[in-house]
């Protein structure tokens, strides 16, 4: 089983036009139900605070930045594709790779057990 990260996320978005509160609710609702509570989450309207989003050169909104774990990752858009925000956060592929370690793990012991 593999051992907890924090997440730390910044989400720009440009006031609240339904893109933004789409990416906003998605967002919300993949932290709940994938991170259970191991995130920090950080809102930043580039409307209200363009040099944030200047400093981080955000050219888009929605946009969704993981900090950590390393490596940045960006995902830009309304995030209502759920597999590529999982896929872009690295959940996805860390699902997959420890479902796979697992298998080849059973199929090792009933080779092991044959011989």
């Amino acid at each position: 089983m593999s051992k907890k990260k924090t997440y730390i996320l910044k989400l720009y978005v440009a006031g609240n036009t339904p893109n933004s509160m789409r990416a906003l609710n998605t967002l919300r609702e993949i932290l709940k139900t994938d991170f259970k509570g191991v995130y920090a989450l950080k809102v930043i309207d580039v409307l209200e605070k363009p040099q944030l989003a200047e400093e981080d050169k955000i050219l888009a909104t929605p946009t969704l930045s993981k900090i950590l774990p390393p490596p940045v990752r960006r995902i830009i858009g309304d995030l209502s594709d759920r597999e590529k925000v999982l896929i872009g956060l690295d959940l996805l592929f860390e699902e997959l790779n420890e479902k796979s370690f697992f298998s080849s793990t059973d199929n090792e012991h009933e080779i092991e057990s044959k011989s």
